[in-house]
Protein backbone atom coordinates (compact mmCIF):
# COMPACT_ATOMS: atom_id res chain seq x y z
CA UNK A 1 0.00 0.00 0.00
CA UNK A 2 1.34 3.37 -1.25
CA UNK A 3 0.85 6.57 -0.07
CA UNK A 4 0.86 9.84 -0.79
CA UNK A 5 3.26 12.63 -0.10
CA UNK A 6 1.61 15.53 1.39
CA UNK A 7 0.42 18.35 -0.40
CA UNK A 8 2.34 21.30 0.26
CA UNK A 9 0.37 24.85 0.80
CA UNK A 10 2.31 27.87 -1.75
CA UNK A 11 1.90 31.52 -0.97
CA UNK A 12 2.36 33.60 -3.57
CA UNK A 13 5.46 36.17 -3.46
CA UNK A 14 5.13 40.25 -3.84
CA UNK A 15 7.41 41.76 -5.85
CA UNK A 16 8.30 45.40 -4.86
CA UNK A 17 8.14 47.45 -7.97
CA UNK A 18 10.78 50.45 -7.45
CA UNK A 19 10.15 53.33 -7.98
CA UNK A 20 11.13 55.07 -11.55
CA UNK A 21 13.80 57.57 -11.46
CA UNK A 22 11.68 59.90 -12.70
CA UNK A 23 9.39 59.49 -9.68
CA UNK A 24 12.22 59.94 -6.99
CA UNK A 25 12.92 63.29 -9.02
CA UNK A 26 10.16 64.39 -8.71
CA UNK A 27 9.37 63.63 -5.28
CA UNK A 28 13.16 65.40 -4.46
CA UNK A 29 11.73 68.00 -5.72
CA UNK A 30 8.89 68.53 -3.88
CA UNK A 31 10.85 68.11 -0.58
CA UNK A 32 13.57 70.83 -1.66
CA UNK A 33 10.64 73.20 -2.56
CA UNK A 34 8.61 72.61 0.80
CA UNK A 35 11.93 72.96 2.51
CA UNK A 36 12.74 76.39 0.91
CA UNK A 37 9.69 77.58 1.46
CA UNK A 38 9.47 76.45 5.17
CA UNK A 39 13.25 78.51 5.24
CA UNK A 40 12.07 81.50 3.00
CA UNK A 41 8.59 81.88 5.61
CA UNK A 42 11.10 81.41 8.44
CA UNK A 43 13.59 83.94 7.03
CA UNK A 44 10.64 86.61 6.06
CA UNK A 45 9.53 86.56 10.09
CA UNK A 46 12.84 86.65 11.22
CA UNK A 47 13.41 89.93 9.38
CA UNK A 48 10.56 91.30 10.40
CA UNK A 49 10.93 90.32 13.85
CA UNK A 50 14.66 92.23 13.42
CA UNK A 51 12.92 95.21 11.71
CA UNK A 52 10.77 95.39 15.25
CA UNK A 53 13.66 94.88 17.34
CA UNK A 54 15.72 97.48 15.13
CA UNK A 55 12.96 99.93 13.77
CA UNK A 56 12.40 103.30 16.00
CA UNK A 57 10.28 104.20 13.00
CA UNK A 58 6.69 102.72 13.18
CA UNK A 59 6.49 103.90 9.47
CA UNK A 60 9.33 101.95 7.83
CA UNK A 61 8.31 98.98 9.88
CA UNK A 62 4.59 98.90 8.49
CA UNK A 63 5.77 99.07 5.08
CA UNK A 64 7.40 95.84 5.55
CA UNK A 65 4.44 94.32 7.27
CA UNK A 66 1.77 94.15 3.89
CA UNK A 67 5.33 92.96 2.22
CA UNK A 68 5.71 90.20 4.39
CA UNK A 69 2.16 88.58 4.70
CA UNK A 70 1.81 88.54 1.30
CA UNK A 71 4.67 86.60 0.49
CA UNK A 72 4.25 84.17 3.27
CA UNK A 73 0.69 83.78 1.71
CA UNK A 74 1.39 83.94 -1.86
CA UNK A 75 -0.85 86.39 -3.13
CA UNK A 76 -0.06 89.85 -4.25
CA UNK A 77 -2.17 91.99 -2.40
CA UNK A 78 -1.91 93.01 1.12
CA UNK A 79 -3.65 96.11 3.08
CA UNK A 80 -2.52 96.97 7.15
CA UNK A 81 -5.19 99.38 8.79
CA UNK A 82 -3.80 100.94 11.72
CA UNK A 83 -5.88 102.93 14.38
CA UNK A 84 -4.68 105.65 16.63
CA UNK A 85 -5.46 105.12 20.68
CA UNK A 86 -9.02 106.74 19.93
CA UNK A 87 -9.81 104.05 17.41
CA UNK A 88 -9.40 106.42 14.81
CA UNK A 89 -8.14 105.85 11.04
CA UNK A 90 -4.21 106.80 11.61
CA UNK A 91 -4.17 108.09 8.20
CA UNK A 92 -0.08 108.39 8.26
CA UNK A 93 0.18 104.48 8.62
CA UNK A 94 -1.81 103.01 6.23
CA UNK A 95 0.17 100.74 4.05
CA UNK A 96 -0.34 98.47 0.86
CA UNK A 97 0.89 96.24 -1.40
CA UNK A 98 0.98 96.67 -4.50
CA UNK A 99 1.02 100.35 -3.77
CA UNK A 100 0.28 102.24 -6.78
CA UNK A 101 -3.27 100.20 -7.28
CA UNK A 102 -4.23 101.28 -3.92
CA UNK A 103 -4.04 105.06 -3.46
CA UNK A 104 -7.97 105.17 -4.22
CA UNK A 105 -8.50 102.44 -1.71
CA UNK A 106 -6.58 104.73 1.17
CA UNK A 107 -9.01 107.96 -0.10
CA UNK A 108 -11.97 106.19 0.34
CA UNK A 109 -10.80 104.94 3.56
CA UNK A 110 -9.72 108.58 4.70
CA UNK A 111 -13.07 109.93 3.29
CA UNK A 112 -14.97 107.31 5.35
CA UNK A 113 -16.96 109.50 7.99
CA UNK A 114 -18.11 106.84 9.99
CA UNK A 115 -14.36 105.86 10.96
CA UNK A 116 -13.58 109.58 11.02
CA UNK A 117 -15.88 110.34 13.70
CA UNK A 118 -16.85 107.41 15.89
CA UNK A 119 -13.45 105.23 15.18
CA UNK A 120 -12.94 101.72 13.35
CA UNK A 121 -11.67 100.59 16.51
CA UNK A 122 -14.18 102.18 18.76
CA UNK A 123 -16.50 98.86 18.92
CA UNK A 124 -16.78 95.59 16.44
CA UNK A 125 -20.20 97.21 14.53
CA UNK A 126 -17.47 100.02 12.84
CA UNK A 127 -14.42 97.16 12.55
CA UNK A 128 -17.23 95.38 10.36
CA UNK A 129 -18.01 98.43 8.43
CA UNK A 130 -14.44 99.03 7.79
CA UNK A 131 -14.06 95.34 6.47
CA UNK A 132 -17.25 95.90 4.17
CA UNK A 133 -15.69 98.76 2.67
CA UNK A 134 -12.47 97.24 1.98
CA UNK A 135 -14.21 94.26 0.00
CA UNK A 136 -16.66 97.17 -2.13
CA UNK A 137 -13.26 98.67 -2.88
CA UNK A 138 -11.73 95.19 -3.77
CA UNK A 139 -15.16 93.60 -5.50
CA UNK A 140 -13.26 90.96 -7.39
CA UNK A 141 -10.62 89.98 -4.67
CA UNK A 142 -10.70 87.30 -2.12
CA UNK A 143 -10.02 88.73 1.32
CA UNK A 144 -8.97 87.64 4.70
CA UNK A 145 -9.05 89.70 7.54
CA UNK A 146 -7.68 89.73 10.99
CA UNK A 147 -7.49 91.94 13.99
CA UNK A 148 -4.05 93.72 15.24
CA UNK A 149 -5.15 93.06 18.89
CA UNK A 150 -2.91 95.02 22.05
CA UNK A 151 -4.13 94.31 25.50
CA UNK A 152 -7.11 93.49 24.66
CA UNK A 153 -7.77 96.74 21.98
CA UNK A 154 -8.12 96.65 18.73
CA UNK A 155 -5.03 98.69 17.55
CA UNK A 156 -5.96 97.96 13.45
CA UNK A 157 -6.83 96.02 10.85
CA UNK A 158 -4.91 93.43 8.93
CA UNK A 159 -6.27 92.13 5.55
CA UNK A 160 -5.06 89.51 2.90
CA UNK A 161 -6.38 89.54 -0.51
CA UNK A 162 -5.83 88.23 -4.02
CA UNK A 163 -6.97 91.00 -6.39
CA UNK A 164 -8.18 89.12 -9.69
CA UNK A 165 -9.50 85.41 -8.10
CA UNK A 166 -11.16 83.41 -5.01
CA UNK A 167 -7.62 83.03 -1.91
CA UNK A 168 -6.32 79.46 -1.53
CA UNK A 169 -6.48 79.85 2.05
CA UNK A 170 -4.83 77.15 5.00
CA UNK A 171 -4.42 76.79 8.22
CA UNK A 172 -0.57 77.67 7.91
CA UNK A 173 -2.13 80.73 5.93
CA UNK A 174 -3.58 82.08 8.57
CA UNK A 175 -1.33 81.15 11.93
CA UNK A 176 0.92 83.28 9.42
CA UNK A 177 -1.54 86.28 8.95
CA UNK A 178 -2.32 86.24 12.47
CA UNK A 179 1.59 86.32 13.60
CA UNK A 180 2.08 89.25 11.53
CA UNK A 181 -0.68 90.96 12.98
CA UNK A 182 0.71 90.30 16.04
CA UNK A 183 4.23 91.93 15.41
CA UNK A 184 2.25 94.66 13.91
CA UNK A 185 0.45 95.16 17.43
CA UNK A 186 3.50 95.11 19.09
CA UNK A 187 4.76 97.65 16.96
CA UNK A 188 2.21 100.33 16.86
CA UNK A 189 1.87 99.94 21.20
CA UNK A 190 5.55 100.43 21.02
CA UNK A 191 5.07 103.59 19.17
CA UNK A 192 2.18 104.74 21.17
CA UNK A 193 4.08 104.39 24.73
CA UNK A 194 7.16 106.30 22.86
CA UNK A 195 4.89 108.91 22.28
CA UNK A 196 3.62 109.50 25.54
CA UNK A 197 7.18 109.11 27.03
CA UNK A 198 8.37 111.92 24.90
CA UNK A 199 4.91 113.59 25.48
CA UNK A 200 5.65 113.15 29.45
CA UNK A 201 9.39 114.51 29.11
CA UNK A 202 8.27 117.38 27.36
CA UNK A 203 6.20 118.31 30.18
CA UNK A 204 8.52 117.04 32.68
CA UNK A 205 11.15 119.91 30.99
CA UNK A 206 8.13 122.76 31.01
CA UNK A 207 7.21 122.06 34.89
CA UNK A 208 11.22 121.87 35.56
CA UNK A 209 11.17 125.02 33.94
CA UNK A 210 8.16 126.52 35.46
CA UNK A 211 8.82 125.13 38.82
CA UNK A 212 12.19 127.21 38.60
CA UNK A 213 10.62 130.50 37.59
CA UNK A 214 7.88 130.00 40.54
CA UNK A 215 11.10 129.42 42.80
CA UNK A 216 12.59 132.60 41.39
CA UNK A 217 9.55 134.31 42.01
CA UNK A 218 8.24 133.11 45.75
CA UNK A 219 11.31 134.87 47.89
CA UNK A 220 14.45 132.67 48.33
CA UNK A 221 14.85 133.96 51.74
CA UNK A 222 13.09 136.40 53.97
CA UNK A 223 13.89 140.05 54.48
CA UNK A 224 15.15 141.73 57.39
CA UNK A 225 12.45 144.23 59.04
CA UNK A 226 13.50 145.36 62.14
CA UNK A 227 11.85 144.27 65.18
CA UNK A 228 10.60 140.77 63.90
CA UNK A 229 11.25 137.58 63.02
CA UNK A 230 10.48 135.90 59.51
CA UNK A 231 10.55 132.41 58.43
CA UNK A 232 8.40 131.08 55.35
CA UNK A 233 8.25 128.02 53.11
CA UNK A 234 6.21 126.44 50.19
CA UNK A 235 5.49 122.44 49.84
CA UNK A 236 4.07 122.32 46.30
CA UNK A 237 1.98 119.14 45.89
CA UNK A 238 2.72 119.57 42.16
CA UNK A 239 6.00 120.74 40.67
CA UNK A 240 4.33 123.86 39.98
CA UNK A 241 1.86 125.08 42.46
CA UNK A 242 -0.84 127.96 42.90
CA UNK A 243 0.33 129.32 46.48
CA UNK A 244 1.75 132.44 46.66
CA UNK A 245 3.43 134.27 49.39
CA UNK A 246 5.44 137.47 49.40
CA UNK A 247 7.42 140.37 51.28
CA UNK A 248 7.04 143.62 49.32
CA UNK A 249 8.69 146.29 50.43
CA UNK A 250 6.71 149.67 50.11
CA UNK A 251 9.42 151.78 49.28
CA UNK A 252 12.06 149.45 46.85
CA UNK A 253 14.06 152.92 46.44
CA UNK A 254 15.19 152.54 49.98
CA UNK A 255 18.36 150.70 51.32
CA UNK A 256 19.61 149.62 54.41
CA UNK A 257 18.44 150.56 57.66
CA UNK A 258 16.29 152.87 56.03
CA UNK A 259 14.42 149.80 54.34
CA UNK A 260 14.54 147.65 57.52
CA UNK A 261 12.35 150.46 59.57
CA UNK A 262 10.08 151.20 56.54
CA UNK A 263 6.80 149.68 55.89
CA UNK A 264 6.15 146.24 54.75
CA UNK A 265 3.54 144.09 52.64
CA UNK A 266 3.26 140.79 53.57
CA UNK A 267 0.96 138.81 50.82
CA UNK A 268 -0.73 135.49 51.59
CA UNK A 269 -2.45 133.77 48.26
CA UNK A 270 -3.82 131.01 46.90
CA UNK A 271 -5.26 130.17 43.24
CA UNK A 272 -7.93 127.64 42.91
CA UNK A 273 -6.56 124.76 41.60
CA UNK A 274 -3.11 122.99 41.04
CA UNK A 275 -0.09 122.53 38.44
CA UNK A 276 0.93 124.64 35.80
CA UNK A 277 -2.35 126.80 35.46
CA UNK A 278 -2.30 128.00 38.96
CA UNK A 279 0.94 128.44 38.67
CA UNK A 280 0.60 130.18 35.81
CA UNK A 281 -1.94 132.69 37.20
CA UNK A 282 -0.21 133.14 40.11
CA UNK A 283 2.58 134.28 38.34
CA UNK A 284 0.04 136.98 36.81
CA UNK A 285 -1.10 137.92 39.55
CA UNK A 286 2.42 138.52 41.40
CA UNK A 287 3.46 141.27 38.81
CA UNK A 288 0.06 143.38 39.62
CA UNK A 289 -0.13 143.14 42.94
CA UNK A 290 3.92 144.47 42.95
CA UNK A 291 2.55 147.48 41.22
CA UNK A 292 -0.39 148.23 43.29
CA UNK A 293 1.83 148.04 46.70
CA UNK A 294 3.72 151.17 45.48
CA UNK A 295 0.81 153.27 45.30
CA UNK A 296 1.01 153.36 48.82
CA UNK A 297 -2.92 152.78 49.39
CA UNK A 298 -4.29 151.32 52.30
CA UNK A 299 -5.01 147.35 52.10
CA UNK A 300 -8.73 147.59 51.63
CA UNK A 301 -7.80 149.76 48.39
CA UNK A 302 -5.24 147.50 47.32
CA UNK A 303 -7.74 144.33 47.28
CA UNK A 304 -10.52 146.26 45.34
CA UNK A 305 -7.90 147.81 43.08
CA UNK A 306 -6.58 144.14 42.33
CA UNK A 307 -9.69 142.54 42.23
CA UNK A 308 -10.73 145.27 39.27
CA UNK A 309 -7.29 144.40 37.33
CA UNK A 310 -7.53 140.48 37.40
CA UNK A 311 -11.08 140.31 36.81
CA UNK A 312 -10.99 139.99 32.84
CA UNK A 313 -8.16 137.12 33.47
CA UNK A 314 -9.63 135.11 35.96
CA UNK A 315 -12.93 135.50 34.51
CA UNK A 316 -11.30 133.40 31.11
CA UNK A 317 -9.38 130.41 33.07
CA UNK A 318 -12.78 130.22 35.00
CA UNK A 319 -10.26 130.61 38.22
CA UNK A 320 -10.30 132.76 41.58
CA UNK A 321 -7.91 134.00 43.83
CA UNK A 322 -7.71 133.81 47.77
CA UNK A 323 -5.45 136.33 49.25
CA UNK A 324 -4.50 138.15 52.64
CA UNK A 325 -3.00 141.37 52.51
CA UNK A 326 -1.63 143.36 55.17
CA UNK A 327 1.77 145.62 55.43
CA UNK A 328 3.52 146.28 58.55
CA UNK A 329 4.82 149.11 60.01
CA UNK A 330 7.99 148.04 62.11
CA UNK A 331 8.16 152.25 63.69
CA UNK A 332 4.65 151.55 65.34
CA UNK A 333 4.41 147.49 64.96
CA UNK A 334 0.55 148.30 63.76
CA UNK A 335 -0.33 145.44 60.79
CA UNK A 336 -3.25 146.57 58.63
CA UNK A 337 -4.94 143.93 56.79
CA UNK A 338 -7.63 142.90 54.19
CA UNK A 339 -8.64 139.49 53.32
CA UNK A 340 -10.16 138.48 50.01
CA UNK A 341 -12.03 135.09 51.73
CA UNK A 342 -8.45 133.77 52.30
CA UNK A 343 -7.86 131.50 55.42
CA UNK A 344 -7.54 134.56 58.36
CA UNK A 345 -3.97 134.53 59.37
CA UNK A 346 -3.97 133.14 63.64
CA UNK A 347 -2.25 135.22 66.18
CA UNK A 348 -0.57 134.32 69.25
CA UNK A 349 -1.43 136.66 72.18
CA UNK A 350 1.84 136.49 74.52
CA UNK A 351 0.74 138.20 77.31
CA UNK A 352 -2.80 136.61 76.94
CA UNK A 353 -1.75 133.24 76.02
CA UNK A 354 -4.22 132.85 73.56
CA UNK A 355 -5.31 132.71 69.58
CA UNK A 356 -7.01 134.65 67.82
CA UNK A 357 -7.87 135.09 63.84
CA UNK A 358 -7.10 138.25 62.06
CA UNK A 359 -10.25 138.35 59.64
CA UNK A 360 -11.95 141.00 57.13
CA UNK A 361 -14.85 140.98 55.14
CA UNK A 362 -14.10 140.50 51.35
CA UNK A 363 -15.25 138.10 48.41
CA UNK A 364 -12.69 136.33 46.01
CA UNK A 365 -10.42 138.08 43.70
CA UNK A 366 -12.15 137.70 40.16
CA UNK A 367 -15.70 136.82 41.63
CA UNK A 368 -17.01 140.06 41.29
CA UNK A 369 -15.99 143.36 39.29
CA UNK A 370 -16.58 145.92 42.03
CA UNK A 371 -16.50 143.91 45.67
CA UNK A 372 -15.71 146.11 48.55
CA UNK A 373 -12.95 144.83 51.33
CA UNK A 374 -13.03 145.67 54.72
CA UNK A 375 -10.05 146.80 57.00
CA UNK A 376 -8.40 145.71 60.53
CA UNK A 377 -5.87 147.14 62.25
CA UNK A 378 -4.18 145.50 65.43
CA UNK A 379 -1.03 146.40 67.16
CA UNK A 380 2.05 143.65 67.59
CA UNK A 381 3.43 143.37 70.97
CA UNK A 382 6.81 141.55 72.33
CA UNK A 383 6.38 137.53 71.80
CA UNK A 384 2.94 138.28 69.59
CA UNK A 385 3.47 135.53 67.10
CA UNK A 386 1.34 135.79 63.82
CA UNK A 387 1.00 132.65 61.61
CA UNK A 388 -0.03 133.15 57.65
CA UNK A 389 -1.07 129.56 55.95
CA UNK A 390 -2.75 128.44 53.05
CA UNK A 391 -6.19 125.57 53.34
CA UNK A 392 -3.53 123.16 51.92
CA UNK A 393 -2.44 123.06 55.23
CA UNK A 394 -5.68 122.21 57.19
CA UNK A 395 -7.15 119.94 54.44
CA UNK A 396 -4.46 118.47 54.65
CA UNK A 397 -5.38 114.21 54.64
CA UNK A 398 -4.11 112.18 57.15
CA UNK A 399 -3.94 108.03 57.31
CA UNK A 400 -6.93 107.67 58.65
CA UNK A 401 -8.90 110.02 56.23
CA UNK A 402 -8.79 113.13 58.50
CA UNK A 403 -8.41 116.52 57.60
CA UNK A 404 -5.86 118.48 59.61
CA UNK A 405 -7.82 121.49 60.24
CA UNK A 406 -7.75 124.27 61.94
CA UNK A 407 -8.20 122.73 65.41
CA UNK A 408 -5.12 120.67 64.72
CA UNK A 409 -3.31 123.72 63.44
CA UNK A 410 -4.12 126.08 66.55
CA UNK A 411 -3.48 122.91 69.29
CA UNK A 412 0.03 122.88 67.29
CA UNK A 413 0.86 126.68 66.95
CA UNK A 414 -0.20 127.09 70.82
CA UNK A 415 2.29 124.41 71.58
CA UNK A 416 5.06 125.81 69.80
CA UNK A 417 5.10 129.46 70.92
CA UNK A 418 4.35 128.52 74.57
CA UNK A 419 7.88 126.79 73.98
CA UNK A 420 9.56 130.06 73.34
CA UNK A 421 10.77 129.17 69.49
CA UNK A 422 11.99 131.62 67.33
CA UNK A 423 9.83 132.04 63.86
CA UNK A 424 12.06 128.98 62.69
CA UNK A 425 11.50 126.90 65.00
CA UNK A 426 7.71 127.52 65.30
CA UNK A 427 7.77 126.91 61.14
CA UNK A 428 9.74 123.83 61.22
CA UNK A 429 7.62 122.13 64.36
CA UNK A 430 4.42 123.24 62.46
CA UNK A 431 5.65 121.30 59.39
CA UNK A 432 6.41 118.62 61.53
CA UNK A 433 3.53 117.95 62.58
CA UNK A 434 1.84 118.34 59.74
CA UNK A 435 3.76 115.83 58.15
CA UNK A 436 3.32 113.12 60.98
CA UNK A 437 -0.47 113.95 60.46
CA UNK A 438 -0.22 112.59 56.80
CA UNK A 439 2.17 110.04 57.05
CA UNK A 440 6.18 108.92 56.23
CA UNK A 441 6.77 109.48 52.18
CA UNK A 442 2.71 110.26 51.06
CA UNK A 443 2.49 113.08 48.97
CA UNK A 444 0.08 116.20 49.87
CA UNK A 445 -2.73 116.71 47.97
CA UNK A 446 -2.70 120.92 48.12
CA UNK A 447 0.20 123.26 48.04
CA UNK A 448 1.19 123.45 51.87
CA UNK A 449 2.25 127.47 52.57
CA UNK A 450 2.92 128.70 56.26
CA UNK A 451 4.61 132.09 57.21
CA UNK A 452 5.76 133.00 60.74
CA UNK A 453 6.33 136.52 61.82
CA UNK A 454 7.43 136.49 65.32
CA UNK A 455 7.96 139.88 67.73
CA UNK A 456 10.76 138.82 70.15
CA UNK A 457 10.29 139.22 73.86
CA UNK A 458 13.10 141.88 73.74
CA UNK A 459 12.10 144.28 71.38
CA UNK A 460 10.77 147.93 72.27
CA UNK A 461 9.50 150.71 70.66
CA UNK A 462 11.78 153.59 69.44
CA UNK A 463 11.81 156.62 72.06
CA UNK A 464 11.26 158.70 69.05
CA UNK A 465 10.04 157.95 65.33
CA UNK A 466 11.88 159.71 62.84
CA UNK A 467 9.70 160.31 59.51
CA UNK A 468 10.60 158.79 56.27
CA UNK A 469 12.09 161.18 53.45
Amino acid sequence: MSSKPPRRHSTPVQRTVAPSPQAMASLRQLFDSLSNEQRRNQDLLVSLAFALRSFTNLHRFLELVPVVVSRLVGVDGALIVPFQSDGRLWRDQLQAVPVEQSQDLFRRLASFQPGESAGFGSDDAQVLALDRLVQRCLPKAGLFATSVMVRGRCRGRLYVFDPTSELVWTEVHRRHAQLVADLAGVAIENDLMLQDARRHERVDRQLSIGAEIQAQLLPDHCPVIEGVELAARCRPAFQVGGDYYDFIPTRPELIGRRRERGRWALVMGDVMGKGVPAGLLMTMLRGMLRAEVLSGLPPDRILHDLNQLAQEDLAQSHRFVTLFYSDFDPRTRRLRYANAAHNPPLLWRSEQRSISRLDAAGLLIGLQPEADYGIGEVRLDPGDVLLYYTDGVTEAPGITGDRFDEARLIRALESACRSGQGSQGILDTLFERLDRFVGANRQLEDDASMVVLKVPEAVTLPNMVVPLP
